[in-house]
C-alpha cells in the first residue's frame, strides 16, 4: 500500500531541504522527501575541502555532462549536481552570493507578481544568520551561518591592492545589493565544516515525527488524476519493485535544473514532440518543459608563482597537509575550511555599463588542466572570469522514460555574440590585473593560457577549448505568465494547466541572477512556503 502524506517533495537540496524545514513546522501538517542519493555521512562532505573528492564521487553526484558544440571545441563538460541529502549545498563550493537587485527587478518586470527585489528581500533575511558586518539588509536570526573568509594568503591581499590601484573599489558588503567592487567572498561554513541545508534544516526538521526523509528513493514518475498530481512513484535501485507515496495536499518537485525537467517530461508534462519520442501518454502539453536551460561559463588563466612564494598546491601535500589537518581539528583557520574561490570581482567589461556584467574569481592555488580540483605541481595561482547574465540558452531533455539513463544537456554556451563579447573582457580584465605591479613580487609568468594568446580570436578560442561550467544551471522550468510560450509555472510556482503540483528550485528562474545560485535558491523555498501555507512575507525588522 501507498505512503500517504499532506505534502510530498522530491528532492533534499537547497529547495527540497528549506521547504521540508518549514512545511513540517506545523505539526498537524505531513511531509515526506524522497532523496536520490544517500544520507550525508561521508567525511568528505562535511570537511569544506572535501568538495574535490565529491564532485568526482558517483555515490554522493550525478555525474551528467553536457553534449559538444563547436563553442566548447566538441567536448563535453562535466556538470555535476548533488545527489545526496542536501543535495548539491553538500558537495558545492559554499560560496554565498545573492547577486543584484535588478536581477529579481526584472523578474517581476516580466510579468511575475511578487517577486521584485523588495519583494524577496525579506526571505534571503529569513534563511541566513550572518556573522560578521551586517546592516538592514541581511538577516542575523536564519538558521544557515553565513561568515567571512577567515584564512588568508598574502597573494590574496596583492591582488585585491591591484584591483583598488586599478579603480575598482573594495566592496563593504557584495550581499548589501551593491555588488560592485572587490573583496574576499562569503561563505556557508562555521567553525571549520560546511553548513548545508541538510546541516542547517534537514537535520533538525528530521527529529519531527510528521516529516518522513526516504534516502536512495529515485523519482521515476509523477502519479496523476486526470491533471491533479496525486503522488509519486520511486525505487531504491534499477530492478527493485516500483513504491508509491501519495500526496492529500501537493507534491513539489525540488529535484534540480536538470531533474526537474526530465521528471515532468517522463511523467508526460513537455513539448508534444518529445512526449511522443518518448512512447509517455501526453497528461499536459506544455512547449516549454526543459528548455531555456542556462548556465555560468568560466575560462581561467593559470600563474606560476615565484620560487619560495608557498600556495595551496604546497600547502596541500606532505608534512604541510598535516599540519593543516591538526588546525582544522583544532578549528584554528586552514586551508581545509575555505572555499574553492577566495576573492571575488564584480565590475564591468565596458566602460559606461551602470552595473557590473563580470563575475570574476582568483584563488591562491591552480588546478592542473582538464582535471577537476586537482592541484598543479608547481606552485601557482589562478584567477578566472564568466559572464554575469549569459544569453546563450540552451535545453535538458530525457532520452528515455528510465530514470537511470543521464538526460540529454545542452546549454549552447557562447552561442550568443554578446557572450563571447563579455567573456574574451572579462579575460582581458584579469589578465590586466594579474600583470599589475602589486602583484610582481609573488607571481612569476603565465602559464595558461601562455603569452602567445593575444588577440581577441586567439581569447576566443582558448575560452572554446578550457573553459568550464560552473554548476550554476537554471531556467528549465521557468517562471512567467499563462500567456508566455516558454513559462511552465506561475508566480506561484504552480505548473501551468495543473492541479496540486508545482515547481520550486533553480529551474523556475526566469533568468540568470548575477551571481552563483544557492542563495537565491534558499530564498525561492522560503517565499514558496509562505506561498503554499498563505503566509504573507515576514514583517521587516
Amino acid at each position: 500500500m501507498a505512503e500517504e502524506f499532506d505534502y510530498v517533495i522530491v528532492g533534499s537540496g537547497a529547495a527540497g531541504g528549506v521547504l521540508a524545514d518549514r512545511l513540517s513546522e506545523d505539526p498537524g501538517t505531513t511531509v515526506c522527501v524522497l532523496e536520490a542519493g544517500p544520507p550525508d555521512r561521508s567525511f568528505w562532505i562535511h570537511m569544506p575541502a572535501g568538495f574535490t573528492r565529491t564532485l568526482t564521487d558517483p555515490a554522493v553526484s550525478w555525474q551528467f555532462s553536457t553534449e559538444p558544440t563547436e563553442n566548447t571545441a566538441g567536448r563535453r563538460i562535466p556538470t555535476i549536481q548533488g545527489r545526496v541529502l542536501g543535495g548539491s549545498t553538500s558537495i558545492n563550493g559554499m560560496i554565498y552570493n545573492r547577486g543584484q537587485p535588478d536581477d529579481l527587478n526584472s523578474w517581476a518586470q516580466r510579468g511575475n507578481r511578487g517577486w521584485g527585489y523588495a519583494d524577496c528581500l525579506p526571505y534571503y533575511k529569513r534563511s541566513e544568520r550572518r556573522i560578521g558586518l551586517a546592516d538592514a539588509t541581511r538577516g542575523t536570526e536564519g538558521p544557515m551561518p553565513v561568515t567571512d573568509m577567515d584564512w588568508i594568503h598574502p597573494v590574496s591581499e596583492a591582488f585585491i591592492q591591484a584591483c583598488i590601484a586599478a579603480g575598482i573599489p573594495r566592496a563593504r558588503d557584495y550581499n548589501s545589493g551593491d555588488q560592485a567592487g572587490v573583496g574576499y567572498f562569503q561563505r556557508i561554513i562555521y567553525r571549520n565544516r560546511r553548513q548545508g541545508v541538510a546541516q542547517t534544516r534537514l537535520r533538525p526538521a528530521m527529529r519531527r515525527p510528521n516529516l518522513a526523509v526516504r534516502t536512495d528513493a529515485r523519482a521515476c514518475r509523477l502519479l496523476f488524476a486526470g491533471r491533479r498530481c496525486v503522488g509519486v512513484a520511486w525505487r531504491p535501485a534499477p530492478e527493485a519493485p516500483e513504491q508509491q507515496v501519495r500526496a492529500r495536499r501537493e507534491v513539489i518537485v525540488s529535484a534540480g535544473t536538470v531533474n526537474s525537467a526530465r521528471l515532468l517530461q517522463i511523467s508526460g508534462i513537455g513539448p508534444a514532440w518529445l512526449l511522443e519520442k518518448l512512447g509517455v501518454p501526453p497528461v499536459h502539453v506544455l512547449p516549454g518543459v526543459g528548455e531555456n536551460l542556462r548556465d555560468h561559463y568560466a575560462s581561467r588563466f593559470v600563474m606560476r608563482a615565484r620560487p619560495g612564494v608557498i600556495t595551496l598546491n604546497e600547502l596541500s601535500r606532505g608534512w604541510r597537509l598535516g599540519r593543516e589537518l591538526l588546525r582544522w581539528a583544532l578549528g584554528r583557520p586552514t586551508i581545509l575550511a575555505t572555499a574553492p574561490s577566495h576573492v571575488f570581482v564584480f565590475w564591468k567589461s565596458f566602460e559606461g555599463l551602470d552595473r557590473p556584467d563580470l563575475q570574476c574569481v582568483f584563488t591562491p592555488g591552480s588546478y592542473k588542466p582538464g582535471r577537476t580540483y586537482i592541484l598543479d605541481d608547481y606552485p601557482g595561482v589562478s584567477a578566472g572570469a564568466w559572464q554575469h547574465r549569459p544569453e546563450s540558452t540552451g535545453f535538458v531533455r530525457a532520452r528515455s522514460t528510465n530514470p537511470w539513463e543521464d538526460p540529454e544537456i545542452q546549454p549552447n554556451y557562447l552561442s550568443h555574440e554578446i557572450d563571447r563579447r563579455v567573456h574574451v573582457a572579462g579575460l582581458r580584465l584579469m589578465r590586466r590585473l594579474l600583470a599589475r605591479p602589486e602583484l610582481a613580487p609573488f607571481l612569476e609568468r603565465e602559464t595558461i593560457p601562455g603569452p602567445e594568446v593575444q588577440t581577441d580570436d586567439e581569447l576566443l578560442d582558448f575560452a572554446r577549448r578550457h573553459g568550464t561550467t560552473t554548476y550554476h544551471l537554471i531556467g528549465t522550468c521557468r517562471m512567467g505568465p499563462a500567456g508566455d510560450p516558454t513559462a511552465v509555472v506561475d508566480d506561484q510556482l504552480r505548473v501551468h494547466g495543473m492541479e496540486a503540483l508545482r515547481v520550486v528550485d533553480a529551474s523556475i528562474m526566469p533568468s540568470m541572477p548575477s551571481a552563483n545560485t544557492m542563495a537565491t535558491t534558499l530564498m525561492i523555498a522560503e517565499k514558496a512556503a509562505d506561498m503554499i501555507r498563505g503566509r504573507s512575507a515576514p514583517a521587516e525588522g
